[in-house]
């Protein structure tokens, strides 16, 4: 599962709005770089593959493909706007290690 928290789902749904797809979603995905090795790949998408994982958590729909499920099962999603920076944040129970600025991990 990916858990999505009620402040990451207001975010994404104002994102949305702007979107020109009505029917798109959020993809989640784990690709190789950063400084510790995984980076986290977030953008909006209206296709969908039959391997794909799909998630829906406050009216927020999330979709993984299967080799970054791997990697992010149980991770949450998080939105973060305040002094320190604003941006999504996620907190993956499977990272070993991860950056400063939490974008890239290891697992």
């Amino acid at each position: 599962m990916i858990h999505v928290t009620e402040k990451a789902a207001g975010e994404i749904k104002r994102l949305l709005a702007k979107e020109t797809a009505p029917d798109s979603f959020l993809r989640v995905q784990v690709v190789g770089g950063g400084c510790s090795g995984m980076s986290y790949k977030l953008g909006f998408d209206s296709q969908m593959k039959d391997s794909d994982k799909i998630f829906e958590e406050l009216g927020v729909k999330v979709v993984v493909d299967p080799k970054s499920y791997l990697y992010i099962a149980g991770t949450t999603l998080d939105f973060s706007d305040g002094l320190q920076g604003t941006g999504f944040n996620f907190v993956n129970p499977n990272a070993k290690k991860s950056c400063g600025c939490g974008s890239s991990f290891s697992a």
